[in-house]
């Protein structure tokens, strides 16, 4: 494992939740691709600065951040509207796992409740986890919409962990964005951070740090994990965070830009 840190190994985690693009789906290359494609309709090419700024954004955020690159704030829904169109395009076309993702997630649904936590739509999660043969080992699927607010409020994190009937303290994260770390750490959650360049900001918010799923020493933890109890019929545990649309976390990134 690259991150100083590790997780504890006597622990086995109640419940897991994992972020979707960049963490199970090869996904990144794609929404940079549709970001692309689209600001070239109006005479702009994105930098490589602007795909790190845009990472983990609920789309709609980054279609309001296009809309301010080409100076036409009133144009963001249209953008934004755009962008999804041809993400979902191009994952039609070209779906993949990211590396590790498949046996990770075997490994720990034999010791925990599964859940995936994101900022796309619905439909576009279950399309792509279906796309990679994931879907099935997954309970629960929570994205932004009604009162659950998009990462980096920890909503999402927050519902995913009460619908497995755990809580914050005894769940892990699984997330590749800082937004999304930010996310689960303020929904107390123990968070596993993965990728090849981790920002320090990325490195403080992460239990451990690993370059990809297929890490030695992650899939051996997880697969010496003890398998899951029976779990008792009934009830869900309450998060100690916020309730989804409660007051926003303040600090220097309460809030998606």
């Amino acid at each position: 494992m690259t991150r100083q840190h590790t997780l504890d190994p006597d622990w086995a985690p109640e419940a897991v939740v994992f972020d979707c693009d960049g963490t199970l789906v090869d996904s990144e290359r794609h929404w940079e691709r549709a970001r692309g494609v689209v600001l070239r309709g109006f005479g702009h090419a994105p930098g490589p600065e602007f795909a790190e700024r845009t990472k983990g954004l609920h789309y709609t955020d980054c279609g309001a951040l296009m809309a301010d690159l080409i100076g036409r704030p009133d144009c963001a829904q249209e953008l934004a509207e755009q962008l999804l169109a041809a993400y979902r395009s191009l994952v039609a076309r070209d779906p993949a796992p990211m590396s590790g993702a498949r046996e990770l997630v075997a490994a720990l649904s034999r010791t925990a409740p599964l859940a995936v936590a994101s900022n796309c739509p619905a439909d576009l999660v279950e399309f792509s986890l279906e796309s990679v043969g994931l879907r099935h080992h997954f309970q629960h699927v929570v994205v932004p919409e009604g009162p659950i607010r998009p990462k980096p409020y920890p909503d999402t994190y927050a519902e995913a962990v009460r619908r497995l009937g755990s809580n914050g303290e005894n769940a892990l994260a699984v997330e590749d964005s800082v937004n999304g770390l930010r996310a689960a750490k303020r929904a107390g959650l123990r968070v596993v951070g993965v990728g090849s360049r981790p920002s320090p900001d990325a490195l403080d918010l992460s239990s451990l740090w690993v370059r990809d799923l297929e890490d030695p020493a992650l899939l051996a933890w997880a697969s010496g994990l003890p398998p899951s109890a029976p779990r008792r019929p009934g009830g869900t545990c309450a998060p100690n965070v916020p309730p989804p649309g409660g007051p926003p976390h303040t600090g220097s990134a309460a809030a998606p830009s």
